[in-house]
């Protein structure tokens, strides 16, 4: 089958005075994917109807693009009373990356290894408001500093909530800026239909226009999103995150959004008083009261391996692996040491019998493992000291697997993803793959992302349950 690789952090072809995307403007799609979430972006100085059954106005700068979950600020408006709620998005973002082709001594093709450049500070601040009166006052007003200066004086103290939230800010003026948010929107807008009348799913995650020329079978891997006139043969597959801007040739019709269409926002319409925090509170009691009761029960068995291993092997019994949580943080990963002392070195040597088709390394009978090694993997006991790890907040019980920096650079969504949330001792990967030659990289990635989409209690404890019968042999093994 073949393959296209199109890179969307590539700024839109230059042969257009302004580009666009299903006959949208970036600012256009920025505006269109908060209207999905009944949301309606209120520029400075923009002249545009100020819809009355918008849930919502964000009031922005003029040319300020912003993804960010507004679900704090959301309880301060429909549950606290606020008029407005001043939200400062703080980013830290991963500004550039570079990619290159690792070979072997005989030119042979390895991988392809990406490396992110350190991170750039941002802050921007909107405010979401409920009153159409605020937002038609921001709209007229034309310099920032004067229109921030009228809003707190019209809003009073008692009535104006500050919230601090981390998001994406991009400024939607500079090309390279709009490449960089379209390639965060298409990981983030899981189905921008919603506010796009003319766009249409072709497949899992393969978005496009009614005017684009995609072949019969064509799939994705990972979002791409498709302008009008553009299009791909039968039969390939598009390679994402990425998109393909609309043909400069072909003029894309733009229908007006219609607001009574839209359906109840999730964020708007769910934002309980306490859900999202709730939730977050819940989960962190849930793992600190699990991770101490697994501690108290199983503490016996410490001795114990670690005088096997003694015998065995000698020092250390511990093994403590760099890998990446919440944010990108990164923290030391125990376990107990199932391994010989010379592991890494000779993981070069059996690169090549490598049995896993992404970044991770597995072979089936690891000649690495030491005998008190097969025996604690056989049974979990080698992540047992990763419930110290859940007591100091590193890790979660359940969550995407914790994996290094190396493993987190191969595919951007599935990275953004993942270090979104705490990684756990278990997960929806671990409980659901299935080791098929070929596809364990992709599975990786698939539950991963799933599970960060849709994460709750239930799951959590369903996934707790099916990880019990794995290790007592009554499910699946992996």
């Amino acid at each position: 089958m073949p393959q296209t690789i199109v890179d969307a952090t590539t700024p839109p072809p230059a042969a257009r005075p302004v580009h666009q995307l299903w006959g949208l403007s970036v600012v256009g799609l920025h505006d269109r994917f908060w209207a999905s979430r009944g949301i309606q972006v209120v520029r400075q100085g923009q002249p545009a109807d100020i819809v009355d059954r918008a849930e919502l106005y964000m009031l922005v700068e003029s040319n300020l693009l912003t993804v960010f979950q507004p679900r704090r600020p959301l309880e301060d408006i429909f549950w606290a009373g606020a008029t407005a709620a001043f939200v400062r998005i703080h980013e830290e973002r991963q500004r550039e990356y570079s990619e290159r082709v690792v070979t072997d001594s005989g030119g042979k093709f390895l991988r392809i290894s990406r490396v992110y450049g350190s991170p750039e500070r941002r802050l921007a601040r909107i405010a979401l408001t409920t009153s159409r009166d605020l937002a038609a006052m921001w709209q007229r007003t034309r310099d920032p500093v004067q229109a921030w200066r009228d809003l707190r004086r019209r809003v009073p103290r008692l009535t104006r909530w500050i919230n601090s939230v981390k998001g994406s800010v991009y400024q939607g003026d500079l090309p390279e800026e709009q490449a960089d948010f379209v390639r965060k929107l298409i990981e983030s807008w899981s189905t921008p239909s919603v506010s796009v009348p003319l766009v249409q799913q072709r497949g899992p995650g393969l978005w496009v226009h009614r005017n684009a020329d995609v072949g019969q079978g064509a799939t994705a891997s990972g979002p791409v999103w498709v302008g009008a006139g553009r299009g791909c043969e039968s039969g390939e597959n598009l390679v994402g995150p990425a998109v393909l801007w609309d043909d400069p040739k072909v003029a894309a019709t733009i229908i007006d959004l219609d607001w009574r269409a839209l359906e109840p926002s999730e964020w708007i319409a769910g934002s309980g008083r306490n859900r999202p925090r709730a939730s977050r509170i819940v989960k962190r009691v849930f793992d600190l009261g699990f991770a101490i009761a697994a501690l108290l029960m199983t503490m016996w068995i410490f001795p114990l391996v670690m005088l096997a291993i003694l015998i065995e092997d000698g020092r250390p019994f511990f093994f403590g692996h760099e890998r990446e949580t919440q944010g990108g943080r990164r923290f030391k990963c125990w376990k107990f040491r199932s391994m010989r002392k010379d592991a890494e070195k000779i993981k070069a040597q059996l690169a090549g019998q490598n049995q896993a088709d992404g970044p991770q390394f597995f072979m089936e009978n690891d000649p690495r493992l030491t005998r008190v090694g097969r025996f604690t993997r056989k049974f979990h006991i080698d992540e047992l000291p990763q419930f110290f790890n859940v007591l100091v907040g590193e890790m979660s019980v359940v969550g995407p697997r914790p994996s290094p920096y190396a493993e987190n650079q191969f595919n951007p969504a599935w990275r953004e993803a993942r270090l979104s949330m705490v990684p756990g001792i278990t997960g929806l990967w671990q409980v659901r793959r299935t080791r098929k030659k070929g596809t364990d990289f992709q599975e990786w990635i698939r539950f991963d992302i799933e599970y960060a989409e849709t994460a709750n209690l239930r799951l959590d404890a369903w996934i707790i349950l099916q990880t019990v019968k794995q290790i007592l042999g009554l499910g699946r093994s992996n």
